[in-house]
Protein backbone atom coordinates (compact mmCIF):
# COMPACT_ATOMS: atom_id res chain seq x y z
CA UNK A 1 0.00 0.00 0.00
CA UNK A 2 1.44 3.07 -1.05
CA UNK A 3 1.46 6.33 1.88
CA UNK A 4 -0.80 7.98 -0.29
CA UNK A 5 -3.63 5.43 -0.15
CA UNK A 6 -4.11 5.17 3.03
CA UNK A 7 -7.74 3.91 3.40
CA UNK A 8 -10.17 7.36 2.96
CA UNK A 9 -12.15 6.36 6.38
CA UNK A 10 -8.99 6.51 8.30
CA UNK A 11 -8.04 9.84 7.16
CA UNK A 12 -11.05 11.24 7.93
CA UNK A 13 -11.05 9.47 11.81
CA UNK A 14 -7.31 10.26 12.44
CA UNK A 15 -4.55 12.73 12.63
CA UNK A 16 -1.03 11.56 9.99
CA UNK A 17 1.73 11.57 12.28
CA UNK A 18 4.42 10.45 9.92
CA UNK A 19 5.44 7.21 8.96
CA UNK A 20 8.52 4.80 9.41
CA UNK A 21 10.22 2.15 6.95
CA UNK A 22 7.18 -0.10 6.75
CA UNK A 23 4.05 1.81 7.71
CA UNK A 24 2.09 4.81 8.77
CA UNK A 25 1.75 5.94 12.14
CA UNK A 26 -2.07 8.08 12.55
CA UNK A 27 -3.60 9.08 15.65
CA UNK A 28 -7.57 9.01 16.65
CA UNK A 29 -8.58 12.60 16.69
CA UNK A 30 -10.62 11.58 19.95
CA UNK A 31 -8.40 12.54 22.56
CA UNK A 32 -9.98 10.47 25.54
CA UNK A 33 -7.19 8.15 24.41
CA UNK A 34 -3.87 7.40 23.15
CA UNK A 35 -4.85 5.58 19.84
CA UNK A 36 -2.33 5.05 17.39
CA UNK A 37 -2.92 3.62 14.20
CA UNK A 38 -0.36 1.95 12.03
CA UNK A 39 -0.85 1.20 8.72
CA UNK A 40 1.73 -1.22 6.59
CA UNK A 41 2.40 -0.38 3.47
CA UNK A 42 1.07 -3.74 2.18
CA UNK A 43 -2.15 -4.93 -0.33
CA UNK A 44 -2.71 -7.43 2.29
CA UNK A 45 -5.25 -7.74 4.49
CA UNK A 46 -4.26 -9.53 7.69
CA UNK A 47 -1.11 -8.55 10.04
CA UNK A 48 -0.28 -12.47 9.92
CA UNK A 49 -0.53 -13.02 6.21
CA UNK A 50 2.71 -10.75 5.99
CA UNK A 51 6.03 -12.46 4.90
CA UNK A 52 8.32 -12.99 7.92
CA UNK A 53 11.03 -10.00 7.00
CA UNK A 54 8.30 -7.31 6.62
CA UNK A 55 6.02 -8.37 10.02
CA UNK A 56 9.11 -8.18 11.62
CA UNK A 57 9.56 -4.55 10.70
CA UNK A 58 6.04 -3.62 11.13
CA UNK A 59 5.84 -5.61 14.51
CA UNK A 60 9.26 -3.65 15.61
CA UNK A 61 7.29 -0.34 14.38
CA UNK A 62 4.23 -1.66 16.67
CA UNK A 63 6.61 -2.19 19.64
CA UNK A 64 8.63 1.19 19.32
CA UNK A 65 5.43 3.19 19.15
CA UNK A 66 4.12 1.12 22.35
CA UNK A 67 6.82 2.22 24.42
CA UNK A 68 6.33 5.35 23.75
CA UNK A 69 3.07 5.07 24.72
CA UNK A 70 4.60 3.55 28.37
CA UNK A 71 7.51 5.29 28.61
CA UNK A 72 6.83 9.10 27.50
CA UNK A 73 2.79 9.01 27.77
CA UNK A 74 3.03 7.18 31.18
CA UNK A 75 0.36 4.67 30.35
CA UNK A 76 1.19 1.06 32.43
CA UNK A 77 -0.88 -0.88 29.41
CA UNK A 78 -1.19 -0.97 25.64
CA UNK A 79 -3.86 -2.68 24.16
CA UNK A 80 -3.15 -3.92 20.71
CA UNK A 81 -5.21 -5.29 17.56
CA UNK A 82 -6.01 -5.53 14.15
CA UNK A 83 -9.59 -6.17 13.24
CA UNK A 84 -10.18 -4.63 9.78
CA UNK A 85 -13.84 -5.63 10.14
CA UNK A 86 -14.99 -1.83 9.32
CA UNK A 87 -11.60 -0.63 7.16
CA UNK A 88 -10.73 -3.60 5.72
CA UNK A 89 -6.99 -2.66 4.66
CA UNK A 90 -4.48 -3.61 6.79
CA UNK A 91 -4.39 -1.18 10.09
CA UNK A 92 -2.83 -1.74 13.75
CA UNK A 93 -4.39 -0.33 16.55
CA UNK A 94 -2.03 0.45 19.57
CA UNK A 95 -3.38 2.04 22.07
CA UNK A 96 -2.65 3.41 25.87
CA UNK A 97 -5.00 2.25 28.87
CA UNK A 98 -4.92 2.41 32.53
CA UNK A 99 -7.08 1.99 35.28
CA UNK A 100 -9.45 4.44 35.43
CA UNK A 101 -9.06 5.60 32.19
CA UNK A 102 -12.08 7.14 29.82
CA UNK A 103 -13.38 3.17 29.58
CA UNK A 104 -11.42 0.92 32.04
CA UNK A 105 -12.23 -1.56 31.74
CA UNK A 106 -14.41 -2.36 29.00
CA UNK A 107 -12.52 -2.41 25.23
CA UNK A 108 -12.59 1.39 23.95
CA UNK A 109 -14.53 -0.08 20.44
CA UNK A 110 -17.88 0.84 21.14
CA UNK A 111 -17.24 2.57 25.03
CA UNK A 112 -15.45 5.45 24.00
CA UNK A 113 -16.71 8.52 24.99
CA UNK A 114 -15.92 11.88 23.22
CA UNK A 115 -12.46 12.99 24.60
CA UNK A 116 -12.46 16.09 22.40
CA UNK A 117 -9.57 16.75 20.50
CA UNK A 118 -6.11 17.31 20.43
CA UNK A 119 -4.56 20.92 20.28
CA UNK A 120 -1.76 21.67 17.38
CA UNK A 121 0.68 21.93 20.53
CA UNK A 122 0.23 18.56 22.01
CA UNK A 123 0.20 17.16 18.29
CA UNK A 124 3.53 18.99 17.51
CA UNK A 125 4.96 17.92 21.10
CA UNK A 126 3.66 14.23 20.42
CA UNK A 127 5.19 14.16 17.04
CA UNK A 128 8.40 15.76 18.35
CA UNK A 129 8.98 13.22 20.51
CA UNK A 130 7.91 10.46 18.60
CA UNK A 131 10.58 12.02 16.10
CA UNK A 132 12.92 11.53 18.83
CA UNK A 133 12.21 8.57 20.43
CA UNK A 134 10.79 6.01 17.38
CA UNK A 135 12.47 7.61 14.34
CA UNK A 136 9.43 8.58 12.99
CA UNK A 137 9.84 10.55 9.88
CA UNK A 138 7.24 13.61 10.60
CA UNK A 139 4.42 14.77 8.36
CA UNK A 140 2.98 18.01 7.77
CA UNK A 141 -0.04 18.63 10.65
Amino acid sequence: MERESIPQQLLTDCHQLGHYPASSLLLNRNAALPWFILVPETPLADFLDLPDPQQQRVLAECTSVSAFIKRELGYDKVNFAGLGNVVSAMHLHIIGRRVGDACWPQPVWGNLPDGGVYSTGQLQDWQARLVDVTGLVPAAL
